[in-house]
């Protein structure tokens, strides 16, 4: 996913080094690890390689956002002391997809040198190919690798061929999007969204298709700020500007002109209500600052024990035993007559599936299927009425397993949401859903969503068995054990020291096995995924139960390995496999293990 911000004044002076402290501060709140260059775009004016002049600037620059923000004050061809009384600019982080990470390929992509049409874009256009072949033939050069490059291209081809003198920016990209959608007879644009900024109309446009994003207006006394960039991201990068905000929709474009936005519908059904209203974010400045931490993913492992206490609260009381689910509990009569509950993720929501799914099965005795939600739609996965189907997505906003979502309504199956972002498109879309109250997560590897996700999922099976008596004792020790999590989590972090010296002991190997069973294989597989987010280090969550067919060739004097074993029903299989291991002479073996006292004891 890229970072896209936005940001546009209307009669309200700012500086350009002003315009620039607020697009790069946007992007670096919204950064990921595996971005590779930015850019950004204002008007001008400045001058082009060709000497002449152009009205919106462009600079690129391949690494991290850090690295844009010092191209942009060497460069002396920019006055950052100039006063703009109105003014736009874009922004963009790109993980590269077609071509290779260099200023070149980096966003902004623009239609011509004199950089008439320019725009930045987030999603895949299957079709680029046959556009660019097209294009190519109308005379049009590329500078790029990119599929994006043929965005501002096919604006400016358009644009130069209306059949009128003037057409209106809006009509100018919707014909574009058109001609992207239906002229080569494929879907070409997949889970995407496009800002366009042109020099002749001094527009800001959002065209926004299969993905939502938020726009967001900021105004006094007649004077106008506007802020647009993904909403799954969005709270953090504009929190400290402004709380009010408009979600849009599948196939809205907006256009920004003169303080004013105006919306548009590319297809509208009759009835519908065109108007989007502004909504107030439920965030303070502070919840996304890193404070003492060093890092936001640290900030947020030490916020769990107020994560998941905050998840359950108001939702369990402890004194009755009793759970109930608000977002739920109209529709529990029909999920209690479903046939099998399906539980659809990516990624850490998808081990949030997998780490509640034994615990579902034991509380609901319903069939539970797990699915990654790209492998359920290349499978085209038969879903009937009597499924419910649960979409887990910490932003709401994940692609794939939003299209899960449309696949299954389309089959008439009740869908449940599993997110952390009030607003979202899973939660708007899905038939009931719980909202994990987890706090923002600005750390790209998920930490305490993950906590958050397997507790509401716990929540969920426990109101299922409510009234089955022969689980009572069960639920009783359920119960119990998410009464005592919270203070669980907090002795785990008392760990914290120990766990940098088994780190530090680690870090330089290339590759890693995490292996256990039962309960702790969705540990093994999350603690996997969060090594290879975090250090690009080789890791694989094995369950132990397929030692013996297929990973004990991999293990070896030189291959580390981190066992995790309970005291629970598979403690004496998981000590067999340890065995195995450490006849092996493995070079690092580390189990942790809840010793019978109740206390947490690492060891060699």
């Amino acid at each position: 996913l890229a970072g896209i911000f936005a940001y546009l004044n209307y009669r309200v002076p700012r500086t350009r080094k002003e315009i620039f402290d607020t697009l790069v501060k946007g992007l670096q709140r919204l950064e990921y690890r595996g971005y590779d260059s930015a850019g950004v775009g204002v008007d001008g004016p400045r001058k082009n390689d060709n000497g002449d002049n152009v009205n919106i600037c462009l600079i690129k620059k391949r690494g991290k956002v850090k690295a844009l923000d010092e191209e942009l004050y060497k460069n002396d061809s920019i006055d950052l002391d100039i006063e703009l009384d109105t003014h736009f600019g874009i922004a963009h982080t790109r993980w590269a997809t077609h071509g290779e990470p260099n200023a070149v390929n980096c966003h902004p992509h623009r239609s011509d040198k004199n950089n008439e049409f320019v725009v930045i874009h987030n999603g895949i256009i299957t079709n680029y190919k046959e556009l660019r072949k097209y294009l190519k033939s109308k005379g049009y050069k590329f500078e790029s690798e990119t599929d994006t490059e043929v965005i501002p291209k096919l604006i400016k081809y358009v644009y130069d061929n209306s059949e009128n003198d003037y057409v209106s920016f809006s009509t100018l990209v919707e014909r574009v999007i058109q001609q992207l959608l239906f002229q080569f007879n494929t879907d070409c644009v997949l889970h995407s969204y496009l800002l366009a900024v042109n020099c002749h109309y001094m527009y800001l446009l959002i065209h926004v298709l299969y993905i939502t994003s938020m726009f967001l207006t900021h105004s006094y006394g007649g004077k106008k700020k506007h802020y647009l960039c993904p909403s799954c991201f969005t709270p953090s990068a504009i929190i400290e500007h402004t709380n009010k905000v408009i979600y849009l929709q599948d196939d809205d474009i907006t256009a920004v002109a003169q303080g004013k936005l105006s919306l548009h519908r590319m297809s509208r059904c009759a009835g519908e209500d065109p108007n989007r209203a502004i909504q107030t974010l439920q965030m303070e400045l502070q919840q996304i600052m890193k404070g003492n931490f060093k890092a936001f993913m640290q900030k947020e492992i030490f916020e769990q024990p107020e994560s998941v206490f905050n998840t359950m609260r108001g939702r369990i009381c402890f004194e009755t035993n009793t759970v109930v689910l608000g977002g739920l509990k109209d529709h529990l009569k029909e999920i209690r007559r479903c046939r099998r509950l399906i539980l659809i993720g990516c990624g850490t929501s998808f081990h949030a599936g997998v780490a509640t799914r034994q615990i579902l099965e034991e509380l609901t005795e319903l069939p539970v299927m797990v699915e990654l939600a790209s492998d359920f739609l290349d499978r085209i996965t038969p879903v009937f009425r009597d499924d419910v189907c649960f979409f887990i997505s910490q932003s709401g906003e994940t692609a794939d397993t939003l299209m899960t979502l449309r696949y299954c309504q389309g089959r008439g199956a009740l869908t449940v949401g599993i997110t952390n972002t009030v607003g979202s498109s899973i939660s708007r879309e899905t038939d009931c859903g719980v909202h994990i109250n987890a706090g923002p997560e600005i750390g790209v590897a998920s930490t305490k969503a993950y906590t958050s996700q397997f507790v509401a999922l716990t929540m969920f099976g426990l109101m299922m068995s409510e009234d089955r008596i022969s689980l009572q004792k069960r639920r009783l020790e359920i119960i119990n054990g998410l009464r005592m999590l919270p203070g669980l989590i907090k002795e785990v972090l008392t760990l914290d020291d120990q766990i940098k010296n088994i780190a530090s002991e680690l870090y330089q190997q290339r590759s890693l096995l995490v292996m256990g069973r039962g309960y702790n294989y969705a540990t093994c597989m999350e603690g996997a995924l969060k090594i290879k987010e975090i250090t690009y280090m080789h890791s694989e969550g094995i369950l132990a139960g397929e030692l013996k067919h297929g990973p004990l060739a991999l293990i070896d004097k030189h291959m580390p390995v981190i066992m995790i074993i309970m005291k629970d029903a598979c403690y004496t299989k998981c000590h067999n496999a340890l065995q195995q291991v450490t006849a092996r002479q493995v070079r690092h073996t580390h189990t942790h293990t809840h010793t019978e006292e109740g206390g947490l004891s690492p060891s060699l």
